[in-house]
Parts: C-alpha cells; sequence; structure tokens
C-alpha cells in the first residue's frame, strides 16, 4: 500500500475544512461501528555543527551527501481509521504514507466494557516501554532517547491480554513480525506491569516493569543510535553486524512523577544477546534517560492505560508553553581492548565495542489551540567509539538544532 501525496494532500484538505477540527473527524456508523478519522503530519529540520563525522552524509545517491549542514523533511503522514462498537469491540487500521507502513491496525474486545482489561489481536505497541508507548505527537522532545530507539519494542503482530483499573496495569503479549514487509521481524514475548500509587488530579506517580524476549531470526543483529536527530543518517554508536546471535531480552525499569506543571520521567534499559556459535561472546548493553518538564502556562498532566496523557491548552488563544531538559546515555561496549599480535599492529577487540553516547537535549515546545505544535530542541552529543581505522577511541562531539512543525487531528 503506498499513498500518492494527491491523496495525501486531499486527506489534510478534508481535515483542515472540516468544522471545528479538533481530536478527530467522525464519519458515519457502519455495521454498528461508529467510524471517525485521525491524522498526524510532521515536518522537521536538522541544522548540524559536527566534529568528526558528516551527520547528513549520503543524503544523495552520489554519497558523501550534499554539502550542507542541514536537512529538511516530512517526519511523519500518519492516517488512521478508528471505529468503536459494536459492543465492546474496537479497532484501528493506521498507515504512515511518508514511511509507507502499517501503524496500530488492529482489533479489541473490552471485557465486562473496562478499557483495561481486554484481548487484542493485530499489529500493536508491545508491552514495553513508557516513551515509546506515549502518543507520538504528545512526545516531550522531537527524538525519543537514542536508548528507546535502539533497545525498545515497537509495532508487531501478535495478541495480548491485559488487566487492571485506573491505577494499575499488566499487559501480556506474544509477537512475530511487523506487519509491513521486511521490517522487523523474529518471534517473542513480553509483559509490563505498572502501579500507580499515587493518580489524582494533577499529582501522579507511576512506577513500571516490563520484560521483552524476541528471536533474531536471521542470526545476525546490528544495535546502533541516531544521535537523537531523527533525519541523521550517521550513527556515532554502533555494534556492527553480530552474527551466530539467538535471542534478545531487554529489562525496562520506567517511573514518572507529575507535581502541578511539573513532570519528572527517566527510563532504564538493560539488553542482553545471547549467542550459539562456541567462540561468540554474549553481550550486554544498557542505557538510560532522565527529563523534566514544565508546563510554563500551569497546564497539567492525566493518566492512562499506564503513560501521562497530555491535555488541550487551558487557553487555546494563547496555547500551551513547555520547556524540557534530559540527559540520555547508552553504552554498546562490552569488550576489551589487548595489545596487538605483533609489534606495530592494530589492538584486537575482545568482544564487542559499539560505544558510548551521552546527550542533554533543551526543549521548548508551543502547542496552540487543538491541531497544532511547534517544537525546538538543542542537542548537544559526547560520544566515543574505538575505531580501527585510528587504531584509538575516537571522541565525536556534534550539536544539533532541530524544528518541528505539526498539524493532528
Amino acid at each position: 500500500m503506498k499513498l500518492s501525496r494527491t491523496q495525501l494532500g486531499l486527506a489534510l484538505l478534508a481535515a483542515i475544512a472540516a468544522p471545528a477540527a479538533h481530536a478527530e473527524i467522525a464519519i458515519d456508523v457502519i455495521g454498528g461501528s461508529e467510524v471517525t478519522f485521525e491524522g498526524l503530519v510532521q515536518a522537521d529540520g536538522n541544522w548540524f555543527d559536527n566534529d568528526v563525522q558528516d551527520l547528513n552524509a549520503g543524503t544523495t545517491t552520489a554519497n558523501g551527501g550534499d554539502g550542507k549542514d542541514s536537512e529538511f523533511d516530512l517526519r511523519r503522514a500518519e492516517l488512521v481509521l478508528k471505529g468503536k462498537g459494536p459492543g465492546n469491540i474496537e479497532w484501528v487500521v493506521g498507515y504512515d504514507a511518508k514511511a509507507n507502513k502499517f501503524l496500530d491496525t488492529n482489533a479489541r474486545y473490552k471485557l465486562g466494557g473496562n478499557a483495561n482489561t481486554y484481548f487484542q489481536l493485530g499489529q500493536y505497541k508491545q508491552p514495553n516501554s513508557l516513551e515509546e508507548l506515549s502518543s507520538t505527537k504528545n512526545n516531550d522532545f522531537i527524538s525519543k532517547a537514542a536508548v528507546t530507539n535502539t533497545y525498545a519494542v515497537a509495532r508487531r503482530l501478535g495478541g495480548a491480554v491485559g488487566w487492571g483499573d485506573a491505577n494499575w496495569s499488566v499487559t501480556g503479549s506474544i509477537f512475530g513480525r511487523e506487519l509491513t514487509r521486511n521490517l522487523a521481524h523474529g518471534s517473542g514475548y513480553g509483559a509490563r506491569g505498572t502501579w500507580a500509587p499515587i493518580n489524582d488530579g494533577g499529582n501522579i506517580l507511576h512506577l513500571g516493569l516490563s520484560y521483552a524476549d524476541y528471536d533474531t531470526d536471521a542470526d545476525t543483529l546490528r544495535l546502533r543510535a541516531r544521535p537523537n536527530a531523527d533525519l541523521a543518517t550517521v550513527r556515532l554508536v554502533d555494534t556492527g553486524n553480530m552474527t551466530d546471535t539467538d535471542r534478545v531480552s531487554t529489562l525496562g525499569l520506567e517511573s514518572f512523577w507529575v507535581t502541578g506543571p511539573f513532570k519528572v520521567q527517566g527510563e532504564y534499559y538493560k539488553t542482553d544477546v545471547s549467542r550459539y556459535r562456541a567462540g561468540s561472546q554474549d553481550f550486554t548493553g544498557e542505557g538510560w534517560y532522565l527529563s523534566g518538564v514544565w508546563n510554563v502556562t500551569g497546564e497539567s498532566w492525566g493518566y492512562k492505560a499506564g503513560v501521562p496523557t497530555t491535555g488541550l491548552p487551558d487557553a487555546p488563544g494563547t496555547g500551551m508553553w513547555q520547556l524540557a531538559v534530559r540527559f540520555d546515555s547508552i553504552d554498546l561496549d562490552d569488550g576489551s581492548l589487548l595489545a596487538p599480535s605483533a609489534p606495530g599492529g592494530a589492538p584486537r577487540v575482545d568482544g564487542v565495542l559499539g560505544g558510548k553516547q551521552d546527550i542533554w537535549t533543551l526543549g521548548a515546545n508551543w502547542y496552540w489551540r487543538s491541531n497544532f505544535k511547534f517544537a525546538l530542541n538543542y542537542v548537544m552529543v559526547d560520544s566515543s567509539r574505538y575505531s580501527s581505522a585510528a587504531r584509538a577511541v575516537v571522541n565525536d562531539d556534534p550539536n544539533i538544532i532541530e524544528a518541528r512543525a505539526q498539524f493532528y487531528w
């Protein structure tokens, strides 16, 4: 399935022209199901202050980049149909016309009408990672943390069951490949438990634990991370292809605290990769992030299905302003350097030296009325990785300015 720019443009015009456009557009009641149409369009700009590597390299067929230190592109163009009913059934079909891939495409049956107790079949976000499960349109920063993009398991085909109420939840899932061909694959399972010991208006404490385990399928695995810039074509930390891999398991710890207009959020990931061939060492990577957000205009957050929810501005005409800061760290080193086997030779690598990366991100968000969001981030990267060409550990510390204009309905 591939949507043309004309089709996408017509969809956007329909959304903009809809009276009092807000969260969704009601279409009709079909077969006892109330059908609505939603969408999300994000346009990004990245400006790179490169250090060692050219983060914008390889953006043309000539290789080596276009000679510019900036990049502009449509990040997402999501079109989503949703249905409620008949009865306790809910369904969704989503497609990203920019990435040419399916999004959430599933059906859910709510037991006793309870939205927190259900059976689900189809493609959906797997029960791990607070940041991955949160709504893309309301992410605190333009790019998710490097650890989330590297370790979290996103949408896969499968079946899930969930139990819970407004203050706690337990979700279990079995899954396989992504619905769109030639993307993520490998069968596995996952589980997530959450608890909110405090859940009052404007005062929330959330705790969560998750675990995911899946087969690498092709027996080759590569873990790498962009420098928190979605349009960058270069990864500063990269394990390279790890062969003879069997399974990947990831443990996740998560928490956030909301008090009035302030939110503090953090996650920790630990990933273990098992390898089956004698002489191939297992790999362990880890990472974490901690962020803080201040709603300058005084709004707070809600809580639903184990994730924070962002409401509309209290004063739509002036909008909701946010200031944010995040520190995230990822470690893809699980090995060491040994002395050269011959005088004057290169050091030998024992294990995997994918590198380490620490990033500070400063951000500002403006939610205007009910359909628009504008975001600006300043990213400061501190990375190091062993280079076989240089025969040394190379530090690469670029800075990046990022901007995003977003329209959603």
